[in-house]
């Protein structure tokens, strides 16, 4: 990977610790006063340990399975999927309506562009501020006031293109 490139835009960077990630958010909502409560966090760590996006109801059969914090029902986990997200620590994936954990715990909520693969279901993160600013540039400029960006683009990852025998550059 380039120097100047930055891990989010390697489709091999995913949250691999699922328990230090939930220690990273711990740490985060310390400092930002929030209180992460074990559901929240219990949701949080099985997000991170799937690696790519997951629907709200396979969260519930997991959280189900594992009997997790209060036997949580659907508005348990939707609160906790809420509180998630208001804080940044996920994203949701409104093209599959699905979650992923974000890479960036630490920073508060914000926008990024997402690459979708259609054939694996991957979800790369694209960590560019240009694109984000670029998007609300042009929508301020034709007088729109933007409050929230979703930019999600399907296709095939490099692997796919690969195991398909397509070969060649992506």
């Amino acid at each position: 990977m380039p120097a100047h490139a930055h891990a989010c835009t390697d489709p091999k960077h995913h949250v691999h610790d699922g328990p230090a990630f939930v220690a990273a958010v711990e740490r985060a909502c310390r400092e930002r006063g929030l209180r992460l409560t074990p559901i929240r966090a219990h949701v949080l760590g099985l997000i991170a340990e799937v690696e790519q996006p997951i629907k709200a109801y396979d969260l519930l059969d997991r959280v189900r399975e594992g009997n997790g914090p209060g036997a949580a029902g659907p508005p348990t986990v939707y609160r906790a999927l809420d509180f998630l997200l208001a804080n940044g620590f996920i994203h949701k994936l409104q093209s599959v309506n699905a979650f992923v954990a974000c890479h960036h715990p630490s920073t508060a909520q914000h926008s990024v562009p997402f690459l979708i693969c259609d054939s694996c279901h991957a979800a790369v993160e694209l960590e560019d501020s240009k694109i984000v600013s670029a998007l609300d540039e042009r929508a301020r400029g034709l007088g729109f006031r933007p409050r929230a960006q979703t930019l999600e683009v399907h296709g095939t990852c490099a692997e796919c293109i690969v195991a398909e025998g397509a070969g060649g550059p992506p």
